[in-house]
């Protein structure tokens, strides 16, 4: 049965003086973490950066979730060691919009299939 994908949009800054090492971890293959993503349902995982301001930074991520417990998935994939790992190293290069911890899920406006 094939499923339909929720595709999800999220949004985090990044310090300026991290983008190189950010891009460079992001480059390896890394295949713990990218395995996690499978294994959780998680599909074409891309992240972009963009400069928005002078001297801001901002990576915007999307991604397919093909599962049928989001919750249930994203909070196992959270207790995963290798994940809690990776984000040890990576969140010390964002920065959380206001009000936020980490990534900030986007309100999807519109699709074209």
């Amino acid at each position: 049965m094939n499923q339909i994908a929720q595709r999800i949009g999220m949004v985090i800054g990044i310090r300026s003086d991290h983008i190189s090492a950010y891009e460079t971890v992001h480059a390896a293959s890394n295949p713990g973490v990218r395995d996690l993503l499978t294994k959780y349902n998680m599909h074409n995982f891309s992240i972009f950066i963009q400069k928005l301001q002078e001297d801001r930074y901002y990576l915007f991520g999307y991604y397919e979730y093909t599962g049928s417990d989001y919750k249930a998935d994203m909070e196992k994939l959270a207790a995963e060691p290798r994940n809690q790992e990776w984000l040890l190293m990576t969140d010390p290069m964002q920065i959380p919009l206001q009000g936020e911890c980490s990534w900030s899920i986007m309100r999807e406006v519109y699709h074209n299939p």
